[in-house]
């Protein structure tokens, strides 16, 4: 038998898919796969550090798809979630679907597929929360800036939508937990990364980074919130499921909430 391995990539998703191409070329048995600088060597494993390359992340990507369309988002999005161990569970979960025939659905019994589908899912629904959550502050650059606190790492999934819908206005999407945000400068989106003194809230108190009218628009947008809420309608056990709390220090509607 031979000896195992644990092998080592830089955290990115095409690392991870050149991760799992090695493994399935050179049939290395796999005895986990870990981000750079978080490795933990095993008792009774090797480790080889794995460089990414682009050709043989789209081959495996490729591989996927041809198996099943719907795997491929389930992989993405389970592994955004960063669960600790996602990608040996990934793995797992690519070698059960590759064995399997073509066209046959994969086994939700399997603890490793149900496992995987769900943090799919869970991703998923936080991905639509932050395209409804996202509140812009317009800064004096004229660039509508939002900070987002997702459980997930959802950015890359949300640059679309926000694209789409505010394709004539530059904006920044920052991400206080992982420390870099998306930046749409008209033309096309990129990954930036940001060192902030300062987070900013929809708060009262005001900040010299915003244009002052930005404000203006918040007193606006809380003040017809607070005309159209019937207090005696609220249901506020729906309204936090809906609305969780550890969003509402991002949102302009709840600043008299938090």
């Amino acid at each position: 038998m031979k000896p195992s391995k644990t092998l080592i990539y830089d955290g990115s998703f095409n690392g991870f898919l050149t991760s799992v191409f090695v493994a399935f070329d050179e049939k290395i048995n796999v005895a986990d796969i870990q981000k750079n600088g978080q490795g933990q060597n095993g008792l009774f494993s090797d480790t080889e550090t794995i460089f990414t390359n682009v050709d043989k992340a789209k081959r495996v990507w490729n591989g996927i798809r041809s198996k099943s369309y719907n795997a491929i988002t389930n992989i993405y999005f389970a592994f955004l979630s960063e669960e600790e161990g996602i990608e040996l569970l990934l793995y797992t979960y690519i070698q059960k679907l590759m064995a399997a025939k073509k066209g046959k659905e994969m086994d939700y019994s399997d603890g490793f597929v149900l496992k995987i589908s769900q943090l799919a899912r869970s991703v998923g629904r936080e991905k639509h929360r932050m395209e409804a959550f996202v509140r812009f502050q317009l800064t004096k650059d004229n660039i509508y800036f939002a900070n987002i606190e997702p459980d997930f790492d959802v950015l890359p999934l949300i640059s679309k939508h926000f694209r789409n819908r505010y394709a004539d206005q530059q904006w920044l999407i920052y991400d206080v937990k992982r420390r870099y945000g998306i930046y749409y400068d008209l033309e096309g989106v990129e990954i930036v990364s940001l060192d902030l003194n300062e987070i900013y809230f929809n708060r009262t108190r005001k900040s010299k980074v915003f244009a002052e009218k930005e404000y203006d628009y918040q007193e606006l947008w809380n003040d017809y919130f607070k005309s159209t809420h019937i207090k005696s309608r609220i249901n506020r056990k729906l309204h936090t499921q809906h609305v969780p709390k550890r969003y509402w220090k991002y949102l302009s509607e709840k600043k008299e909430a938090v």
